[in-house]
């Protein structure tokens, strides 16, 4: 019996939103910040989403990344979540979480001090995705639809490491994925 590719999402937070990747805050915790963030930003739900997903893809990829340590390759969890969430949203909520390294690299390079304000595990996979980028890569990265989405989640990403934050849980937040769904 074929199961509910959604369920199956949530279930893999509750499979493995436990684990911590070198920050202070584990998987689940981090994306529930982060959507708490984008939803006190009063982005639309399509980004509330893709803050709450955008890093589904370690969690896809969790039997390759030693728990409690930073991975030590890029394993560009983002392309992985970005074609596992394809099957279930549109591109206003996937193409944010396919450009939130992008986006990373993009405010290294443009935005004095962002570099600085990173966390250490931010920083590490910031080295294994390639460093902030050029001024030409900021250029062309620009022209990108949703560009300016990957940036906003990007900073929801940089804020959601609050160790004492308190969220609302992953239920809460089915309602709204399943009206996205395509």
């Amino acid at each position: 019996m074929p199961t509910d590719p959604l369920i199956d999402l949530l279930t893999l937070f509750e499979r493995h939103g436990d684990r911590h990747y070198g920050e202070a805050v584990s998987q689940l915790d981090h994306a529930l910040q982060c959507a708490a963030c984008a939803t006190a930003d009063k982005a639309p739900d399509s980004l509330v989403a893709a803050a709450l997903l955008h890093d589904v893809g370690h969690l896809l990829e969790a039997d390759k990344i030693e728990e409690g340590s930073p991975p030590a390759e890029d394993f560009q969890h983002e392309l992985v979540a970005a074609d596992m969430l394809s099957r279930l949203f549109g591109p206003e909520v996937v193409q944010p979480i396919s450009l939130h390294v992008a986006a990373k690299r993009y405010l290294c390079a443009v935005e004095p001090g962002y570099l600085d304000g990173l966390s250490e595990a931010s920083r590490h996979s910031l080295h294994l995705q390639g460093g902030p980028f050029t001024a030409d890569q900021a250029r062309q990265f620009e022209t990108l639809p949703h560009w300016r989405d990957a940036v906003r989640l990007r900073r929801y990403d940089d804020e959601g490491k609050r160790a004492d934050a308190h969220c609302p849980p992953m239920a809460s937040y089915a309602p709204m994925l399943e009206a996205l769904r395509v």
